[in-house]
């Protein structure tokens, strides 16, 4: 069993459905209204826990009604709860989410997430001891992700990075992290000094750039490779790149090669979007592997 260690931000998610997404100014009438759990760090470590990786989560709630609604969802999933500390004083980070016209639009308050500090890091280090991967998402202070960067270095555990939301990076990080994973809009913020080809071919199998229904787009050392994604109906794509960065985890610490993680990961992501919610559709292993 693949042993992952994921460092990010847990939230509660305010969903809103609409069949118009409002212009500035403009009020439309919603069609529903549901909270979820959410986060994309919580989201990656309950996608991994599915398709069956012992996950600890290492991140931060607050001492509201949300935190206590968090932490049942990660033992729910089988998530180690271990290392997600409350911050007392402060409410838990929140994503509000509007579902309209085939797509999600998302604010995200980090709140508590705000405390996934480098000092909490070292406080829990016993969290990767046996790590096969580390995976980290931009949901909580830039530093601590340059940290972490630096103790998967040293410790010569596998850094998986999902540079979202987009900012800048420093180059540490990028030469640190084994596996980074934007989406196209992220990447050219990263590498805005590159185009798309060009990035790939200076970090063969490192980038992996997710460009939605067309697939996912590397360059394996020889040539560039889009391995395609697979076509099913739509109800809500929130998640979807959660549930894909997961699953490559996965593949990647269970020793499988590149392509075959990322066809994996793209047959997880598939499903994802077909049940409502970020985490609503994440599948378990027997289902992705029964749709290979």
């Amino acid at each position: 069993m693949a042993k992952i260690a994921v460092v990010g931000s847990s939230s509660i998610d305010l969903v809103v459905t609409s069949s118009k997404r409002p212009a500035a100014g403009e009020t439309v009438l919603g069609e529903s209204f549901k909270t979820v759990p959410g986060g994309k760090g919580a989201n990656q470590a309950v996608a991994a826990a599915r398709l069956g990786a012992e996950v600890t989560m290492i991140g931060r709630v607050g001492d509201d009604f949300f935190a206590r609604e968090i932490l049942d969802n990660f033992k729910s999933n089988g998530v180690s709860i271990d290392y997600v500390e409350p911050v007392t004083h402060m409410e838990s980070g929140t994503a509000h989410i509007i579902l309209a016209e085939g797509d999600n639009s998302i604010v995200f308050v980090k709140a508590a997430n705000n405390e996934v500090t480098p000092e909490y890091i070292e406080r829990s280090m016993n969290a990767f001891d046996g790590a096969d991967m580390v995976m980290i998402q931009q949901e909580i202070p830039e530093e601590t992700v340059t940290y972490v960067s630096g103790v998967c270095k040293k410790l010569g555990i596998p850094l998986l990075l999902n540079p979202a939301p987009a900012r800048p990076l420093p180059d540490e990080v990028i030469e640190n992290a084994a596996y980074i994973t934007p989406n196209e809009h992220e990447a050219e913020i990263l590498f805005s000094d590159l185009n798309i080809s060009e990035a790939l071919r200076k970090y063969p199998n490192k980038l992996f750039i997710t460009e939605g229904s067309r697939g996912v787009r590397y360059f394996d050392g020889d040539k560039e490779v889009l391995v395609p994604s697979y076509k099913v109906e739509v109800v809500d794509t929130t998640g979807a790149g959660d549930t894909f960065n997961a699953a490559f985890a996965v593949a990647l610490a269970e020793g499988k090669p590149i392509y075959d993680s990322v066809r994996f990961a793209n047959r997880a992501a598939s499903l994802s979007v077909t049940k409502f919610g970020a985490q609503g559709g994440m599948p378990k292993r027997r289902e992705v592997e029964e749709r290979m």
